[in-house]
Order: C-alpha cells, then structure tokens, then sequence
C-alpha cells in the first residue's frame, strides 16, 4: 500500500526528513534516530502518523454490524478504549486490520496508508439494512501516537490520538518533541506486534502472527473466517509463525519487505517483514518462518545472517514474549 496523502505539515519541523514507501509523507526522523527511541521508551513526545486512513462508521447499528463482521467483541464496546480488529476471508485469512475507538455516537477506525479506500469499500458493500454509514475521513483526521497516554495497564493502542488535520501543527507544539516512524517502527519491532501488510502477506492467518487477543476475541459469535481461526487455536500448530530477527549488524544494511529468509542450505523457509535499528538490539526485523524450523537455526534474511528469538509459540499460535 502507498498513501494519497499529501505531504505532513511536520516536516517543516527543525531537522525533518521525510520517510520512503507508505511512510514517505510524514517524517522518518528529525535528526536523532536512537534519541527519538529513549524519547518515546521514558513516555515522552509523540509520532506523526498523520499520513494513515481514517475511516468513520455512524449510526445506531454500528457496533452489532461491526463485531458481527469482524474478529473482535465489539458489542457494548467501553467508549474512549482503543481495540484492534480484523476483517478475514472465509479462509480465515487476513485481508483488513485496523484499529478503532467508540465515542458512543460514532466507531472512528484508522488502517495502513493506502488502504482506507478499501476497507471503507468493503464495509459499504456489507451494509445491508443495517442502520450505519461509512465514510472515508482521511482528510478530516489525522492520527499520532502518544507514549503518554499509555499507562502501565494501558495497551500499545491507547497510545493513539486523533487530531483534526488543521491542527495538527499546533498539537506538535503541545506535545512535542516529535520522533519520527524510524523511532516507532523499531519499538514495535522489538515488541513483536505485526504491521498488517509489511510483516503479513496475503496468505496469513492471525495465529501465525500473535493477534489472538490483540485484535482476535476468541469468545463472541460467527465471524467470516472464524472456523479456520477456532481450528488452529483447538489444534494449536499453525502453519508459519512471527518471529524476531537479530540481525547481522556488520553491514550497513536492513532486508527489504518481502525478501527470502533462507536457511543454510539455502532453502526458502519464510519471509522478511519489517525492519529497524534498535538502540538496544541493534539491526532486527520480523519474520514470518515455517513452524518446524527449529529456533535455533541460523537464518539468512534477505542475505543477512539472522538469529531467531521467539515472538510466537510455535505449537499454540499465542504471542509469548512479554510486552515491552
């Protein structure tokens, strides 16, 4: 996915400088990679993210219509709480994540850039009687990420704000200093959480990715895909899982989105997703693997020699390292 947006009025922020691909309109930086990381880790500052799709449903159906669409228990949804959801093929495969909030009048969801359009699509089609609307808002609203707002029994979602778009430079003056995605990505990378889209591809399920919880609610009613969901989380053993990549660091490299992860006889045993310098970790990416290869392989990311560290339990499809 590729954003529509234009570009953010953050980088003319002192030291911007603006990202690539689906980041490229709102700053990668601001002059201090690994400063902007302590930054955010110590709860302080704030990302722009104004360059994500926000998407508006309205109406008094809203959250029956929705949990009945989606993976997560959305019915009498506590207002002003952040949840993760997803849309599945009835393969059970990923094909929409987003992430929302309730005010009690209206559902405001926000997704990757680029794919605000067809979540929006999708959800229009599957309106039926149903008393809801559905509207593209990514003009209206911009969306940022807040350590702050986080408290320790918060989750990594309530860290999200919405702000309308005209005012986005006044809140950066309020909530400064800004880090930039560079920053974001590798603290999420280190905490194992997916990016729908970089660390999934069209064939994934959300147990190979440590979402059962997240954004999968695994006691509600029918949902499309449920069937492959429940079978693999009774059965446990998905097929592939996330794992963590601790990088080759001697080259001043990372692995595109995408690329072979290989084992040492060369074979294709998964592929490479997201990828960052940590200040911590050093080089990391995630990656989803084969189930049976064994967590102790040495791994070649896109050519990189990669070491494993366990995000998701091979045999039960569950997020198990502790949040960061």
């Amino acid at each position: 996915m590729t954003s529509s947006r234009p570009a953010s009025p953050l980088l003319a922020l002192p030291g911007a400088v603006a990202g690539n691909g689906p980041d490229a309109p709102v700053a990668a930086h601001y002059g201090s990679l690994y400063g902007e990381q302590r930054t955010l880790e110590a709860g302080e500052g704030f990302v722009d993210l104004s360059h994500r799709d926000v998407v508006r449903i309205s109406g008094p159906d809203r959250l029956t219509w929705l949990h009945s669409l989606t993976t997560q228990f959305l019915e009498g949804l506590v207002p002003s709480r952040w949840t993760g959801a997803l849309i599945l093929s009835p393969q059970g495969h990923i094909e929409h994540g987003f992430v929302g909030i309730d005010d009690g009048e209206t559902f405001i969801a926000h997704t990757e850039p680029g794919a605000g359009a067809a979540l929006a699509g999708f959800l229009d089609r599957m309106r039926f009687m149903m008393r809801v609307e559905v509207t593209d808002v990514s003009d209206e609203l911009a969306v940022t990420w807040r350590p702050s707002r986080a408290g320790e029994d918060a989750g990594w979602y309530d860290a999200y704000e919405l702000v309308p778009r005209e005012q986005l430079t006044a809140y950066a003056e309020a909530a400064g200093p800004a880090a930039g995605t560079w920053a974001f990505e590798a603290l999420r990378i280190a905490r194992g959480e997916p990016r729908i889209g970089a660390d999934t591809d069209t064939r994934t399920i959300p147990n190979e990715v440590g979402l059962i919880g997240p954004a999968v609610h695994l006691d509600k009613g029918c949902y499309r895909g449920q069937e492959t969901v429940a079978r693999v989380h009774t059965l446990g053993r998905p097929p592939r899982r996330l794992t963590l990549l601790h990088l080759d660091g001697s080259e001043n490299v990372l692995p595109e989105v995408g690329a072979d992860l290989t084992n040492d006889d060369g074979k294709v045993v998964g592929r490479v997703g997201s990828s960052a310098r940590h200040h911590e970790l050093g080089p990391i990416a995630l990656a989803l693997v084969k189930r049976n290869v064994p967590l102790d392989a040495q791994l070649l990311a896109g050519g990189l020699a990669a070491a494993q560290e366990v995000v998701v339990d091979p045999e039960v499809g569950l997020h198990v390292r502790p949040l960061r």
